[in-house]
């Protein structure tokens, strides 16, 4: 028979995207092969079925035809002819049905029992198999993911510890069960032969031995046919357990070699040296990608070179994609502050620059010293090796790692009056400051001596303390997120405009300069330097809430106001000029001591930041002319006010006027004499009535007098 394919067993331990997509084709195989399997057993099942049926109809066509003696026809005689040749037709049927019968249990067991065999024992083994491999598969990305992001600054030996125990146990567990499963896809390439040759070798081989009796020279010619694909499947038997025992040696002898690999820890130096004469390598690497201005994340690829080109293929891709020309490109180790064994590829022009992750510091190296000779084009000599060696010493100069961050600041690190003058600038990044750090400090527009807040800080978390206690000896239950809860509204409710941006604070500090135009880009230059310089990635997520009374940061998750800005405080606001996601804004505050100081604010948004500065700016109008309308209201108020108390100081003056007038009627009235005196001299002594009358009109006198 032709030969057959296997799937290569030494390269389970690599698991490269070959070997997968090669995997991937013998497991499309399995599933074709179950599917047609399927099919097949419903088509002998329904032979199998017809063939007992025969049987059994064959059966009950003999007992009828025994049981025509014992009829009573109404209308038939005793015919002894019929009768007995019935009798004979009978014996002879009944021959045939135990014929049949013995056909049948030929059927299940040379033709049904070999595919039902196959169909739910093989094929079931292989599935079981995939599925197990799959969780090893997982299992093992999960482990390695994990090792790779131990941190260096923070070096645990129990955490590390843990990690390579959980790598070993994972890769071993993976490459165990992936052996395996690669011997049961290739041994399933045999059985499947016989899966398809036993039930068909079974049915025929039946059938013979039921036609024997009538047909012995059609007997003769199938048996020699038979015979022929007899020794055929015995042949193909043979193979595959000469094939099985040779994988299982190869399984033990990998499984026993393969032991000191499985943990990603560098290996002994002295069993397994650095090879730096190579001009090709291949094997998973991790690579940076940046997903925003200043944050990144780390993603495992495959990658291997060709030619002179660094290639990378995902798992599942079909071919590999190009990464960067090594063609006199530079390498070197450099020193992340996250990730461990790391390497970086600059190409030849300088535009395209590739940080890269190897798994220990052995095999960091041999990539470095790859790369070094194929960009020097030593791949395209005839002896590549010799001449790699040749120049090994360059590649070891190119692995030498560089300083890290901390020693270039220490090396490069100002004078102690300087340090001292510039040291609280920076006590929110919490490292020393670099000399370019201390040179943007001294910028005209920025406040001297101010540090720049790279995170968001509420202020109603300095108040909570005092806040909780007074709500304890008020027996009233305060809000922890240092919101009122006093029922009332909030002011940005009755407010006509609101919009909602989804922005990334970047940082905050004070300025000097707060009617310059620059100061706001000046502060956007040296928040996102000093991110950089300090490797600040972290950035907070808030929704920004502009409305006529105020700009609010709202936390998406509690929907809680971070930090609230009075509009009228805002003094000025402005995207960046090239990167339209940057914009801030300028804002008056007054500090503790009652000294009036300007903030700016900086952040990144998903939309355009003028969008958010224009909105500002309607707000801004929106609040001015609600301003002066209420100003307009307050001053037509005021005037009524007036015209309402000139009106009662009219109607009082009309009311004292009458008033006198009244008092002068009645003070005439009673100055006139109202009975003569008499003719002795005498004078009349005047009535209870007049007399009141009369000092009423006095009072009344004096009163307007007074009030006059």
């Amino acid at each position: 028979m032709p030969g057959i394919e296997k799937l290569p067993i030494e390269e389970t331990l690599e698991d490269s995207p070959q070997t997968r997509s090669l995997l991937g084709v013998f497991e499309e195989d399995t599933v074709a092969i179950s599917n047609y399997c399927s099919q097949l057993y419903q088509a002998m099942n329904r032979i199998y079925d017809a063939q007992n049926e025969l049987s059994a109809a064959t059966h009950l066509t003999s007992r009828l035809l025994k049981e025509y003696d014992k009829q009573r026809f109404p209308l038939g005689g005793d015919d002894e002819v019929m009768s007995s040749t019935l009798q004979q037709f009978a014996k002879v049927i009944d021959e045939l049905s135990s014929c049949h019968a013995v056909l049948s249990t030929q059927l299940a067991d040379a033709m049904m029992f070999p595919i039902t065999q196959f169909k739910e024992r093989e094929l079931k083994e292989i599935l079981t198999l995939k599925e197990v491999f799959q969780i090893a598969s997982d299992d093992h990305d999960t482990a390695i993911n994990r090792y790779s992001r131990l941190s260096k600054r923070r070096d645990n030996d129990k955490m590390r510890a843990e990690a390579v125990e959980d790598v070993y146990t994972s890769r071993k567990k993976q490459h165990q069960t992936m052996m395996h499963y690669f011997c049961s896809l290739n041994t399933l390439q045999y059985k499947k032969k016989m899966a398809l040759l036993e039930p068909l070798l079974g049915y025929m081989q039946a059938q013979i031995s039921f036609f024997k009796l009538g047909s012995e020279n059609l007997t003769q010619q199938w048996e020699d046919f038979l015979g022929t694909i007899g020794t055929s499947v015995q042949n193909v038997r043979r193979e595959m357990e000469e094939e099985a025992g040779q994988m299982q040696q190869t399984i033990q002898q990998m499984e026993m070699s393969c032991d000191p690999l499985y943990a990603p820890c560098d290996p002994d130096p002295v069993h397994s040296p650095v090879c730096r004469n190579l001009t090709r390598k291949q094997g998973y690497l991790y690579i940076r990608n940046k997903t925003g201005l200043v944050s990144s994340s780390w993603e495992r690829q495959y990658f291997f070179t060709q030619g002179g080109n660094l290639m990378q293929q995902g798992r599942g891709e079909v071919a590999g994609g190009l990464v960067t020309d090594l063609d006199n490109c530079s390498v070197m180790a450099v020193d992340s502050d996250d990730r461990r064994f790391c390497f970086q590829v600059t190409s030849f022009d300088g535009k395209k620059v590739v940080t890269l992750q190897a798994e220990s510091r052995k095999d960091c190296e041999e990539w470095i010293a790859t790369i070094n000779n194929i960009s020097r084009r030593i791949y395209l000599s005839e002896n590549a090796e010799e001449l790699a060696a040749r120049v090994n010493q360059s590649a070891l100069e190119a692995v030498t790692p560089s300083p890290s961050f901390q020693q270039r600041h220490e090396s490069m690190r100002p004078s102690s009056k300087a340090r001292a003058g510039r040291a609280s600038s920076i006590s929110s990044v919490g490292s020393e400051p670099s000399p370019a750090l201390s040179v943007l400090s001294l910028d005209a527009l920025v406040a001297p001596d101010t540090p720049i807040q790279f995170d968001i800080i509420s202020p109603v978390s300095e108040e909570t303390a005092g806040q909780n206690k007074a709500a304890a000896q008020s027996g009233r239950r305060s809000n922890p997120f240092g919101e009122s809860g006093d029922g009332t509204a909030e002011d940005s409710e009755d407010s006509i405009l609101h919009q909602l941006f989804i922005v990334r604070f970047l940082g905050s500090m004070e300025v000097k300069a707060a009617e310059s135009a620059d100061v706001i880009s000046e502060t956007m230059r040296q928040i996102l330097a000093a991110r950089a310089i300090h490797n600040i990635f972290r950035m907070t997520e808030s929704h920004l809430l502009v409305t006529c009374d105020c700009l609010k940061l709202i936390d998406p998750q509690t929907q809680v106001t971070r930090l609230r800005f009075p509009l009228s405080s805002v003094l000025q606001f402005a995207s960046h000029q090239d990167n339209k996601r940057l914009f801030g804004f300028l804002l008056q505050s007054t500090s503790g001591r009652g000294e009036s100081r300007a903030v700016c604010y900086i952040f990144e948004s998903n939309n355009d930041g003028e969008k958010i500065c224009d909105s500002i700016g309607l707000a801004q109008q929106i609040a001015f002319h609600s301003e002066m309308d209420r100003q307009a209201e307050e001053k037509k108020k005021e005037q009524d006010k007036a015209k309402e108390k000139q009106q009662e100081e009219l109607s009082k003056q009309r009311q004292i006027e009458k008033d006198l007038e009244e008092q002068s009627r009645l003070i005439a009235a009673s100055s006139r004499p109202a009975n003569p005196p008499a003719a002795d001299g005498q004078f009349l002594v005047l009535n209870q009535s007049q007399s009141e009358d009369s000092d009423a009109g006095e009072d009344s006198k004096k009163k307007g007098e007074s009030e006059a």
